[in-house]
């Protein structure tokens, strides 16, 4: 009998501890809940923001939101991505933003740091998306223009003097012209002829380039076929007549200088360039300091006077003649038979 109340005892205490086993198990089981639920609660205070090492961004206000990636509670992180991080304001221009950057100003916004949780790069670099338009596309666009324009003159060649800088222009502009015009004097200079191209976006000018060129002339020279001593009578047989490019047009009434004599001698292959070669002169009629007899004629009378020739002439030259009587000086014309007469 009593080994039968000792069993009982022993099942019924380990009935006890089971139940207490039990208890403490529930308690602390309602109590990782408790703290699994804080621990959520509390994570959908804290804001995810990803930064990575480089943004391409579409306009030119830099925004969080725009750079980062950003997860947590939905009001918070939308007023995290609407937060300014600055703006560029050249074309081309780069601009870095580092940690400390981002947590001062989500601090100026009301979101604290220890609310925020930042991975990713340490320093971002930002630019804005847009389209490079090179030096080399102002130049063509600017002779293309002046080869539409009618005071163009299609015998010359256009040399650029400088290739204009690139420009950098933002792709998010979808109205994007560039508008040539004649630059610089209202005359054409023949030497050289400056274009202006403006930038217009969205019908705005926001810059322009210059394009200059100096002018090229395409033009023929005469140049000695053999070595042609002075005297000699320039012909087809001693010269030939070549293409060039010049800096100066060439004249209207150019032709080869055929039936000149050589002033001097010309070497082989050389050019023969004005003052090389002219027409044959004609023997001195009047010589300086000698008189000459100034004659005046008409159907119904002749008059003559002596004078003394200033400068040596040949027929058909104006010399400065010097009447004796009156000291008076004239121009006179020299006539083939020595004789001068005075031009009013």
């Amino acid at each position: 009998m009593s080994g039968r109340k000792n069993t009982a005892a022993r099942e019924h205490k380990g009935t006890r501890i089971f139940a207490s086993c039990v208890l403490v198990a529930y308690m602390l089981l309602c109590q990782t809940s408790v703290s699994i639920k804080a621990d959520d609660l509390q994570n959908r205070t804290v804001l995810e923001i990803y930064l990575p090492r480089e943004v391409t961004i579409k306009n030119d206000t830099i925004t969080l939101g725009g750079v980062g990636i950003i997860r947590g509670e939905e009001s918070l992180a939308a007023k995290a991505g609407a937060i300014g991080l600055g703006r560029i304001s050249v074309p081309g221009q780069k601009i870095t933003i580092d940690r400390q950057t981002v947590l001062s100003r989500l601090a100026c916004n009301g979101i604290a740091g220890s609310k925020v949780r930042l991975t990713g790069a340490e320093k971002i670099s930002v630019k804005q998306q847009q389209r490079i338009v090179k030096g080399s596309k102002f130049i063509e666009l600017a002779k293309a223009f002046l080869k539409k324009n009618p005071s163009y003159n299609p015998a010359c060649e256009l040399e650029p003097l400088r290739i204009p800088a690139d420009l950098f222009v933002p792709e998010a502009n979808k109205d994007f012209k560039l508008l040539p015009r004649l630059a610089g004097h209202k005359v054409p200079s023949r030497k050289q002829v400056k274009v202006e191209i403006a930038v217009v976006v969205d019908g705005t000018k926001i810059a322009s380039r210059e394009v200059t060129f100096r002018l090229k002339y395409n033009c023929r020279k005469a140049v000695a076929k053999v070595d042609i001593t002075k005297g000699d009578v320039i012909s087809p047989e001693n010269i030939r007549i070549e293409k060039a490019v010049s800096n100066i047009p060439e004249p209207a009434n150019w032709k080869g200088p055929y039936g000149l004599v050589a002033r001097r001698r010309i070497a082989a292959n050389s050019e023969i360039r004005p003052g090389m070669a002219g027409h044959l002169e004609t023997a001195v009629i009047v010589k300086r300091n000698e008189n000459v007899i100034i004659r005046i004629e008409s159907p119904v009378l002749v008059i003559t006077a002596i004078g003394r020739a200033k400068q040596n002439g040949r027929a058909g030259d104006y010399i400065r003649v010097q009447n004796v009587d009156s000291q008076r000086i004239i121009t006179a014309k020299v006539n083939e038979d020595g004789t001068v007469r005075p031009i009013f």
